[in-house]
């Protein structure tokens, strides 16, 4: 995680924009606000930044469909914040690529924590593994552990969340074993899982659509009713 990680807060309401930014610049984050998707898109122009807060309910264009554009072009972390009890909300925000969610009202400690989770995940796509190098092939692709980089069969890249990949390396870490949610959320969040979580759900759909030949009948990750998920493709470790 970076040392001083520089946050984005999109949110059209001032009151939680200016809350939201005291509070995490009082805990060691650089923070920019601002009220809308096209002024975050412009903000994304005039420097790095590590992650993006982003409120569903906005005036004009909305929180789903700003991070479904801003995922045309980039793997920048985003938080999605959602209303309570909107649960359809918060999974469709993960379908267009949301890393976490969080619904309002929320206590600003909380999304201190998420961030800093998120920030973490996101951080390994940055350093090298400290075990062994090792890649995993199965049928056209190839997942390479220490570089974090799924390839198919001609070298071409396929772009994967920090939660997607993780994802993915956990499955074929296990090929043939039934793997229950709760065992895939301890393997790629660990402390940080969130009970009932349903991203792993979310992520799996995700993964599909990136590397089944038809996602609607898929032939490497299986659903095992009342279990949980399986991979079937025979794995090769070099």
């Amino acid at each position: 995680m970076p040392d001083t990680p520089h946050i984005l807060v999109v949110d059209d309401d001032r009151e939680i924009r200016d809350l939201v930014a005291r509070f995490l610049r009082n805990h060691g984050c650089r923070v920019d606000a601002v009220g809308d998707g096209r002024a975050m898109f412009q903000t994304l122009e005039t420097g790095r930044f590590d992650l993006v807060v982003l409120d569903l309910m906005m005036p004009g264009e909305d929180g789903l469909s700003i991070c479904r554009r801003l995922r045309q072009t980039s793997t920048l972390p985003v938080i999605m914040l959602t209303a309570v009890g909107e649960e359809a909300d918060r999974i469709v925000g993960l379908e267009m690529g949301a890393d976490d969610y969080l619904a309002k009202p929320f206590s600003p400690r909380e999304l201190l924590a998420r961030i800093r989770a998120v920030l973490r995940r996101a951080a390994a796509l940055q350093r090298p593994a400290e075990n062994t190098a090792a890649v995993l092939s199965f049928d056209r692709w190839r997942l390479d552990l220490s570089k974090r980089e799924l390839s198919d069969s001609d070298g071409t890249l396929m772009p994967l969340t920090a939660g997607e990949f993780d994802l993915l390396a956990a499955l074929a870490e296990h090929p043939g074993r039934v793997l229950t949610r709760d065992q895939l959320l301890d393997l790629t969040k660990g402390r940080d899982a969130i009970p009932f979580d349903r991203s792993i759900d979310v992520q799996i759909s995700r993964l599909r659509r990136k590397i089944e030949d038809d996602p609607k009948e898929p032939s490497l990750i299986k659903t095992v009713r009342s279990g949980g998920y399986v991979f079937t493709p025979q794995v090769e470790r070099s």
